[in-house]
């Protein structure tokens, strides 16, 4: 069965931060921290989902879609990070996988969308090697609770950009400025995801991904030095967080004067390359590259001219996403795995959003004319206008609009347009 999803993340949607024994993420302190997060919004109350989560399933049924991506928030089931189990936090995904269940949507669970415990972030974070055994202990704990009813599971969604805009720019939680000294973060998530997939096996998981952030790179011109910055940035985008998990080694870092990374401990790349039954791909946009960057960086963003963009300002290039796709095959062969387009989506404004139409008809399109690829799901970004980390409430994603003060949702043009596609395509 071909997967027609939406998708979610805990903290952009839930609200509730201070309800039902829930700890602290590194997003509720990064959020509260002046000038963090554009006119100092913060996901207290974001979309108020943890409350009104039963009309938010209506809406997916409604829209014909037959599966659900949306993530676990750490802090709800271990409010430390570890150790006291929050009974409340378990019970609220057991109602919604049951309320799934019952309208006929497979639950595509993610256990870490960003939003860290922030007692972990005080013994160092993903920075610590600690925590990916946490993590692991954390998913042990979510998949004894519900993996009798959930098939499919995401260990980490987005390892690049949680590591790039968390620990090396400081543009999302938790704020740190390290650059290339962030690469220990590339290690301890997938070690984390690693240790999480075996302890996903052990409790019975059927099946198990990782979804990745790639961009096809494109050089900005046909000389030697930007082919070379484009390599660079492919391997610190895309390779270094595929390679090991397909591969099982990382690919060559010395474009960055790096003989490897020094976290690495013997038997780290066994675990990280444990068999996959998919490999999650978010796709936005390509990126051009030119050489060399500031502060000692191989690369710079050349940016892409010639396209329609979105309010965020991104290039759309739906056949972006057939080069991309196509690429991995190329590169990987036999080693990928069931590739499932785990997000894709834009940011406009307006109900009447005939641009988000035409955007995800030229994706949707691009997608079904993608070759030697073993496609089985395609899930749009997002269900819901909600709290867009940095940008807070100025993007809206969403096939429902959601009016922030009464939290009254309204399905977009979009919403109804994919239902009539999802209809026809089956």
């Amino acid at each position: 069965m071909f997967l027609w999803g939406t998708a979610t993340a805990s903290y952009q949607i839930e609200g509730a931060v201070r309800e039902d024994g829930r700890g602290p993420s590194i997003w509720d302190t990064f959020s509260h921290e002046p000038g963090r997060v554009r006119d100092g919004h913060t996901g207290d109350v974001a979309c108020d989902h943890y409350h009104r989560w039963a009309e938010d399933v209506a809406l997916m049924a409604g829209a014909g879609l037959n599966a659900y991506r949306f993530s676990i928030a750490w802090p709800r089931v271990l409010p430390s990070g570890y150790g006291a189990v929050n009974p409340a936090g378990l019970d609220f995904y057991d109602r919604l996988v049951d309320a799934l269940h019952e309208r006929g949507i497979t639950p595509v669970p993610t256990l870490f969308h960003w939003d860290l415990p922030q007692a972990l972030e005080d013994e160092g974070g993903w920075l610590s090697r600690d925590t990916a055994g946490r993590f692991a202990d954390y998913a042990a704990v979510v998949a004894e609770r519900l993996s009798d009813r959930v098939d499919m599971w995401i260990t980490l969604n987005e390892p690049f950009v949680h590591m790039v805009f968390g620990y090396g720019l400081g543009m999302h939680a938790p704020g740190r400025t390290l650059f290339l000294d962030a690469l220990p973060v590339a290690h301890h998530q997938l070690l984390g995801h690693g240790l999480a997939v075996q302890a996903l096996r052990a409790a019975g998981a059927r099946q198990v991904l990782v979804t990745n952030n790639c961009t096809p790179v494109w050089p900005a011109s046909g000389s030697e030095e930007d082919r070379a910055a484009a390599d660079a940035y492919d391997t610190l985008h895309n390779r270094l967080f595929n390679d090991p998990v397909l591969l099982g080694a990382y690919p060559d870092l010395s474009a960055y004067g790096i003989d490897g990374l020094d976290v690495v401990r013997p038997g780290d790349l066994e675990t990280i390359a444990q068999p996959l039954d998919g490999l999650g791909v978010n796709y936005y946009n390509p990126t051009r590259i030119a050489g060399p960057g500031a502060d000692g960086l191989p690369f710079r963003d050349a940016g892409i001219t010639g396209y329609p963009t979105t309010a965020f300002g991104w290039p759309v290039v739906p056949e972006g996403l057939r080069e991309l796709l196509e690429g991995l095959a190329a590169r990987y062969g036999e080693a990928l795995p069931p590739v499932y387009v785990t997000e894709n989506g834009c940011s406009y404004e307006g109900i009447d959003d005939q641009e988000r139409i035409a955007y995800l008809d030229g994706h949707i399109a691009a997608a079904e004319r993608v070759e030697g690829v073993d496609l089985r799901g395609y899930f749009v970004w997002s269900l819901l206008d909600n709290f867009e980390w940095a940008e807070g409430y100025h993007q809206r994603f969403g096939l429902v609009h959601v009016d922030f003060e009464t939290q009254r949702r309204t399905p977009k043009a979009s919403y109804h347009w994919l239902r009539e596609r999802i209809a026809a395509r089956s």
